[in-house]
């Protein structure tokens, strides 16, 4: 669980994690989820210390679950499609439970957050795959 291999491919989810991530819901959605929130749940100003510390967590988390997943089979399109199972779990498994049960988005805003989050984990899953892939013991 804490090899070299695990750790680093961690630090590199991490990094793309928090930049990509404040990139996608800091700006590039912002306002179109401003349009589709019912009731905003949202601090005024973020904590970043516990925004980086739950994506470290995050992203030693899928490093350790994509280095059983993978089986030593590391490549951008498998780390993509571990990703992308991780988007469906979390955007939409989580997401639709998560309209059943609050009023904090509309149907789109939800929707549309399961797409986002397929491609995003789908993106985080593949540089964890490369950082696997490049630290992998080179057989002789």
């Amino acid at each position: 669980m804490f090899t070299k291999q695990n750790l680093l491919a961690s630090l590199a989810g991490f990094i793309v994690m928090f930049l990509l991530g404040y990139a996608i819901w800091g700006f590039a959605t912002e306002d179109f989820f401003d349009g589709h929130t019912l009731k905003n749940v949202m601090k005024e100003t973020p904590d970043m210390l516990f925004i980086a510390l739950g994506n470290l967590i995050g992203a030693f988390a899928l490093s350790t679950l994509y280095g059983k997943w993978a089986r030593g089979v590391h490549s951008a399109k498998e780390g993509f499609q571990f990703g992308i199972w991780v988007g469906i779990f979390t955007g939409f498994g989580m997401g639709l439970l998560n309209y059943g049960v609050s009023e904090i988005m509309d149907l789109t805003g939800y929707i549309a957050e399961g797409i986002i989050e397929i491609i995003f984990y789908g993106i985080i899953g593949a540089v964890i795959a490369l950082v696997y892939k490049a630290t992998a013991k080179k057989s002789s």
